[in-house]
């Protein structure tokens, strides 16, 4: 066998590397490195010629042999499909599909049909090989996968516009400090190896951050951790950064803290939200600092999941549980801290996430807007919206995009009653207008307005100059019956058409294919004779997909005769 595994790939090894350099160029979002294994056992077990490909060896080289020979399944369950798929179409492009094949948009429709069940199989082998491992591995108190599910099932959270964040972030106190620390490091300061700071530096930095000297009769570089959270923090913020010779230096634009900008306050803050790992307590034994590791994230997702506020004994008392739940340290660890919650709830209140009334510990809307993207970073889902006074219109085209249809039409109608219909009309096609290439938008934006009536005509008109809204404006104006308004033109409905093509295409190649068919090869013949010449974003995009999928190979020749035309203008 091995004998026959090494003349197989020394016969595909000039094809595969071919492959690579077409990929670049072809499909860059694929990885080629994916493709090796899985067309050397098409070669052993279901084919000698490396060109003949069949819809039924296709799934079963995916669902019974690679399972058993995959070495990386998580990365083959990101990536081997699509890799496939680039070297089928490669294959084919490249004149090397042999006609014994089944065709390319049969052999891709198979991937389509296989996908879920092969990323199925991939799992199960993650899940035997690391299960076992994971198992015996717990989080920490700030891990918020065991949160999943209750994350899932809580209400909308409603987010604070930017305007209202940035101002919040130019208050926390913790960045002012960072900035003056990192000012006072100015150009080129020398840092130790052992300790960054001399104990004269240090006792400097103190007075510039506000920080009390501590009473110790060891270095005080050693005794101020406070300090070095604030110069990480510095660190995190981009305000200081190494130089050369163990030298670090101020950035350019520190001093300017708080910046004029709402988004570049905002970029700056959220740069260092991870400093909210600094909030845990520090105790003189390692292995108890591990054991509480994590606590200010663990204060934070029970606030969340609270609704917002606790009363702090009734957080302490459930994370001290936790804590003593995941590390047999846990319980010694909570009472060498003392108060293990203060360090946290101070750190936090710095960075302008919460804030304390009475024995209440309360998220403040930037608080709130820091986890949900806590959350978000740990790949957890969280329903998260702007709110609905401050939503703008394009903020709201894009959310109701991903919303089922009931949601969504319930985030319009919320919407559009905080405004008269004429000016919700106008700020939804302004939206629209933002982007040629989003047809998505675009489609959702006109079905909106054209709901609003003869409201929306000033709206519309203002469209009729806005290339990728005119095919709508023109279509509703005539609907409308407005006097002196333009008939929609034979190009118009050719635009509207690669609109719902590009958004039929997103959605996937069987459901793109199945678009295609609904209208028949004939009627697609007779687009691509004229449809080439619309000046749409995705003209050309969407004609070489077609020549690609579609199963009639006349209409395939006519979309690659289209495609040459429309690259010839």
């Amino acid at each position: 066998m091995t004998d026959r595994i090494e003349v197989a790939a020394t016969e595909l090894r000039p094809l595969l590397e071919e492959f690579i350099m077409w990929a670049r160029a072809n499909a860059p979002e694929s990885d080629p490195e994916l493709v090796g294994p899985a067309a050397l056992w098409h070669r052993l077990a279901f084919s000698q010629d490396l060109g003949t490909w069949k819809r039924a060896d296709l799934r079963n080289l995916l669902l019974d042999r690679m399972p058993k020979v995959v070495e990386d399944p998580d990365a083959a369950a990101d990536g081997m499909l699509p890799a496939v798929d680039a070297y089928l179409t490669f294959l084919s492009q490249t004149g090397r599909l042999n006609q014994g094949s089944d065709s390319l948009a049969d052999l891709q429709a198979e991937l389509d049909d296989v996908e879920d069940e092969f990323v199925d199989l991939m799992e199960e082998l993650l899940d035997d090989t690391e299960g076992d491992d994971e198992e015996d591995e717990s989080g920490d108190l700030g891990d918020f996968e065991p949160f999943a599910d209750e994350l899932a099932e809580l209400d909308t959270i409603r987010l604070r516009p930017d305007t209202e964040l940035a101002e919040a972030a130019r208050q926390a106190p913790l960045v002012a400090k960072a900035r003056d620390l990192a000012v006072w490091v100015g150009s080129g300061r020398k840092v130790g190896e052992d300790t960054l700071l001399t104990d004269a530096e240090v006792e400097e930095a103190l007075a510039v951050t506000g920080l009390p000297r501590p009473e110790t009769d060891g270095p005080i570089a050693e005794a101020v951790p406070q300090l070095w959270n604030i110069w990480n923090l510095a660190v995190d913020l981009e305000f200081l950064e190494p130089g050369e010779g163990g030298t670090v230096a101020v950035q350019d634009d520190t001093a300017e803290w708080p910046f004029d900008d709402d988004e570049d306050v905002l970029d700056a803050w959220m740069l260092g939200l991870h400093s909210v790992d600094y909030g845990d307590p520090e105790l003189d034994d390692d292995d108890l600092t591990m054991a509480l590791a994590g606590l200010t994230r663990g204060l934070l997702i029970r606030l969340l999941l609270a609704g917002g506020s606790r009363e702090r004994a009734e957080l302490a008392q459930e994370l001290a549980e936790a804590a003593a739940d995941l590390d047999e340290l846990g319980a010694d660890a909570w009472e060498a801290a003392g108060d293990p919650l203060a360090p946290a709830i101070d750190w936090l209140i710095g960075y302008g996430m919460v804030e304390l009334d009475g024995d209440t510990v309360r998220l403040t809307p930037l608080g709130t807007e820091g986890v949900v993207h806590l959350i978000d970073d740990a790949d957890i889902e969280v329903d998260a919206r702007p709110a609905i006074e401050s939503m703008s219109a394009h903020e709201l085209l894009a959310l109701s995009a991903e919303l089922p249809e009931e949601e969504a039409d319930a985030e319009f109608a919320a919407w559009m009653r905080l405004r008269e219909p004429a000016k919700a009309a106008e700020e939804l096609l302004d939206a629209a207008a933002e982007d040629d290439s989003d047809a998505l938008i675009r489609v959702q934006a006109a079905s909106v307005v054209g709901t609003l009536g003869e409201a929306a005509v000033p709206a519309w008109q203002a469209a009729l100059k806005q290339p990728s809204l005119r095919p709508y404006a023109a279509t509703h104006l005539s609907q409308l019956g407005v006097e002196g308004a333009p008939e929609p033109t034979q190009d118009d409905t050719h635009w509207l058409i690669l609109d719902m093509w590009t958004i039929s295409a997103g959605l996937g190649r069987s459901e793109f294919v199945s678009s295609l068919r609904d209208i028949g090869p004939e009627m697609v013949n007779e687009l691509l004779e004229v449809i080439w010449k619309i000046p749409h974003a995705h003209v050309e995009e969407l004609l070489d997909l077609i020549s690609q999928v579609h199963p009639d190979k006349q209409v395939a020749k006519a979309a690659r005769r289209a495609l040459f035309k429309a690259r010839s203008v």
